[in-house]
């Protein structure tokens, strides 16, 4: 029998024969006189095996193991490792789809900042249209990233911080009016007298837990800080500084 004969009968291709023969799971058949391999029977059983052990997603490496034992004794343990693998593999695909559902089933639809979770979702959501503010746009930015890089056991923190922050009507046309403030110091520059009132609206609008731990620099310790102060214009990120100064010394008093 001939490559392509033994490739046929078990329903492979001959590069996958070969393929097998590289990797040390089938054995080479010698050569007979006219250069051509000769193929037994026992070489359809083994390829067949292989077939069915790959079949069921045994990696190469484990199909050797199995096939190095004759008696099959390890057969039992490599595929109750493997169906315990894929009842895992199984969980996490559950879940992602159900994040997936609740992303698709939130209230006001996917935000263009998503994905993000359906809390946060819910959040953007009661906040109303601001695609007219382009604070308003970055400051959701922000939250979406924040709530992607913060620590599992911080991210409940984040959220709660938020709902506590935007819980009323208040609440949220006070936001309203600080994105507002903040938009009209576009081209400000940092003494623009307009700086200090929307530096307090702001103030009265960020939770204490968003800011960053006690000790870091407000002004230019931080290098996150750094970066978001030099992506506005120097009104608005003076503005923000001042801001997070006033929520600073509030939460140490």
């Amino acid at each position: 029998m001939r490559i392509g004969e033994l490739a046929d009968a078990v329903g492979v291709t001959t590069r996958t024969v070969r393929h097998y023969h590289h990797q040390g799971l089938l054995p080479e058949p010698e050569r007979l006189a006219n250069g051509y391999r000769a193929y037994t029977l026992r070489h359809v059983v083994v390829l067949a095996r292989i077939r069915r052990l790959t079949e069921l997603g045994l990696g190469l490496a484990e199909v050797r193991d199995v096939l190095a034992d004759e008696a099959g004794k390890d057969l039992a343990e490599v595929l109750a490792e493997l169906d315990a693998d894929l009842a895992r593999q199984e969980a996490a695909i559950r879940d992602r789809r159900a994040r997936l559902r609740a992303l698709l089933e939130a209230e006001g639809g996917l935000p263009p900042e998503g994905p993000v979770s359906p809390e946060l979702a819910a959040l953007f959501a009661g906040m109303g249209d601001v695609s007219g503010s382009p604070m308003a746009v970055r400051d959701r930015e922000m939250l979406a990233m924040m709530e992607s890089t913060v620590a599992p056991e911080a991210r409940e923190g984040l959220l709660a911080a938020l709902r506590g922050a935007l819980d009323s009507p208040e609440a949220v046309a006070r936001a309203h009016r600080a994105y507002a403030l903040l938009d009209e110091l576009a081209d400000a520059g940092a003494d623009d007298p307009r700086v200090a009132g929307a530096a307090r609206t702001l103030a009265d609008c960020i939770p204490a837990e968003l800011l960053p731990a006690e000790g870091v620099d407000l002004a230019s310790g931080h290098g996150v800080l750094r970066a978001l102060y030099a992506d506005f214009a120097p009104g608005q990120a003076e503005a923000i500084r001042q801001a997070m100064e006033m929520v600073s010394r509030e939460r140490r008093s």
